[in-house]
């Protein structure tokens, strides 16, 4: 099972991004879909949550602002940036809890560079 980010970028104050995460294997179900991110010196934060069930929970800081979602038929999730920020510069990385040949596990994307400057 593998992850793979993209969609990351550079970008001015108050505009938009949208992040893909797909995963490819021998993969049973998807249950969470997370994404995280971590600014330079900074520990990784949960930003943003989707559920099997589609619900979703978002970081106080990107409430508003952020969009997961999820397309099952791909196992690909998103995340929708809007109104970006600098301090939102970051490595944005997907994890997945996934059921597949191996159990269930944990994965991590690579990560996908945000940054966010004029």
């Amino acid at each position: 099972v593998q992850l793979q980010a993209s969609g990351g970028g550079l970008v001015q104050p108050g505009g938009s991004l949208r992040l893909s995460c797909a995963a490819s294997g021998s993969i049973f179900s998807i249950n969470a879909l997370d994404w995280y991110r971590q600014a330079l010196g900074k520990q990784r934060e949960l930003v943003a949550r989707i559920t099997s069930g589609d619900r979703t929970n978002y970081a106080d800081s990107v409430k508003g602002r952020f969009t997961i979602s999820r397309d099952n038929a791909k196992n690909t999730v998103y995340l929708q940036i809007d109104s970006l920020k600098p301090e939102d510069t970051a490595v944005y990385y997907c994890n997945a809890l996934i059921q597949s040949h191996a159990g269930l596990n944990y994965y991590w994307g690579q990560g996908t560079l945000v940054t966010v400057s004029s």
